[in-house]
């Protein structure tokens, strides 16, 4: 059986010897390059390709769940630069080396699937996004026309459709974007398009001093996309909100008062469902009585939170989210699309996206084509290139269900529920602890869990547990709450 294997491989090398000499002798040669063949290697490249799916199947999706396996084997930058071997050389490098590089790339990674990674509003593993995005890398589409993407532009199509009907209107328009900060950007430019569609042409000058209104709870996108757009970040009018995060109505109400008796131009409030750092809802209803009342844009900056819409029993966190003009909703983060899936959904749907970002470009979205150039949605995005990150949800939606998405959200939920009930049992713990960084040190060096810790307005630094992961069980409630006493016993 040897010998017959050994035989077959000498084969191979004396057809791939024979190539190479034919294309020696049929050689056409242009600048000193030789322009027969293929440049690169597709057996070596498929057999690269395979193995590393091994590595990957092995070190981070079959450890996936394994508690006993650290989140992440930390290294300070300096040390990890020379365990990594980061040098890019002259000459391309071996086979066994590229796929040890692909080894050390996980080993040192944080593992985000890890069950005990709380770290950020983004956690665990989805294996269905997972392959859809296998699937997506493998065919690198640009979702732009239908032309070059026919099977993503429609499964975007379908995806904004069934979002937009959880937000509760009747229809509506939307888009897939690069980020939630992305979105909100869209959104605030949307805003000041319909409050003044000149701007497009004639940019700034000339216009009033635009204002806009959200919580001193919001993101911080809120801020970079004013600055951005040249609104400018003083135009910023931040909203005092109660003891819970939630923006105050009645501040509001002051605020756009007050900016009109200073001669601004109100015209955007963006409420927050779902704040970074209490996961606070703001109340929509009243909210969207004072935008009718002053003729303002409403946008729900609902990255977060957005996911409860899939739940009947927490949907009312965002009741009224149907009277918004924009919402911004992450599937990536509760529902764990995979980073990233974001959407920015549009109650207008008079083409108001697409008047205001189109350029008309003449070599992609030609309007003589041989189908309905109406699926050629690229043309409303700001980005020319665009990933198909509508597909990653969509086949998530497609295995669970929305009763398993729903699931999703109610166990999440009800594990934070749990986690609440336990602080209050145990003697030691409170909702703010000023010992939060030394404790964030020692779990990171140890490697059995991440948490993320910030001040808040005048506290001090407290952890800020997030829940996401179906991985997460009871039993990873109660470690959390033991491995912390444990690392800060001493202090």
């Amino acid at each position: 059986m040897s010998g017959g294997a050994h035989c077959e491989g000498d084969m191979e090398v004396d057809i791939n010897k024979q190539e190479m000499l034919q294309r020696k002798k049929n050689a056409v040669l242009v600048d000193g390059v030789f322009l027969n063949g293929p440049i690169a290697d597709a057996r070596a490249g498929e057999k690269f390709v395979e193995d590393a799916c091994k590595i990957i199947m092995e070190e981070v999706i079959q450890k996936a769940a394994d508690v006993t396996e650290k989140v992440c084997e930390w290294q300070p930058p300096e040390k990890l630069k020379k365990l990594l071997d980061l040098e890019m050389r002259d000459t391309g490098e071996p086979h066994q080396q590229l796929l040890q590089l692909c080894q050390d790339v996980i080993r040192y990674s944080v593992k985000t699937n890890h069950p005990r990674f709380f770290n950020q509003l983004y956690a665990g593993i989805d294996y269905y996004s997972l392959v859809a995005r296998f699937i997506t890398e493998a065919l690198n589409p640009s979702v732009y026309t239908y032309e070059v993407s026919p099977v993503f532009l429609l499964v975007e199509e379908a995806v904004l459709k069934k979002m937009i009907e959880f937000i509760g209107w009747n229809e509506g328009d939307g888009i897939f974007n690069p980020g939630g900060s992305v979105s909100n950007m869209y959104a605030m430019n949307l805003a000041r398009y319909k409050y003044c569609p000149e701007i497009k042409e004639k940019g700034l000058s000339g216009l009033p001093r635009l204002v806009l209104f959200t919580s001193e709870e919001c993101h911080y996108s809120m801020k970079k996309a004013a600055s951005f757009l040249g609104i400018g970040t003083q135009n910023v009018y931040f909203i005092k909100t109660d003891e819970r995060g939630k923006m105050i109505p009645e501040e509001l109400e002051k605020q756009v008062q007050r900016a009109r008796k200073e001669g601004a131009a109100p015209f955007l409030v963006s409420a927050t469902a779902g704040t970074t750092v209490l996961g606070a809802f703001d109340p929509l209803d009243k909210i969207a009585d004072i935008c009718e009342k002053y003729g303002l844009w409403l946008h729900v900056d609902a990255s977060w939170g957005g996911s409860a819409l899939m739940s009947r029993k927490h949907r009312k966190l965002l009741h009224g989210i149907h009277r918004a003009d924009s919402v911004a909703w992450n599937p990536h983060k509760m529902l764990m699309a995979g980073i990233q899936c974001c959407a920015l959904l549009v109650k207008n749907n008079s083409d108001l996206l697409k008047k205001c970002y189109s350029a008309n470009a003449s070599y992609l979205f030609q309007q003589d084509k041989f189908y309905d150039v109406s699926y050629d949605t690229g043309d409303k995005s700001i980005q020319c290139s665009r990933r198909p990150d509508a597909f990653k949800f969509w086949m998530t939606w497609k295995a669970l269900g929305t009763t398993g998405l729903e699931e999703r959200v109610n166990r999440a939920l009800a594990l934070a529920r749990y986690l609440v009930d336990e602080i209050k049992k145990r003697e030691g713990f409170r909702l703010l602890l000023e010992v939060a960084p030394v404790i964030k040190e020692r779990m990171m060096k140890k490697g059995s869990m991440m948490l993320g810790y910030q001040p808040h307005l005048g506290k001090v630094n407290f952890f800020r547990q997030v829940v996401i992961s179906p991985q997460v069980r009871r039993e990873d409630m109660d470690f959390l709450l033991d491995e912390t006493d444990l690392l800060g016993r001493d202090l």
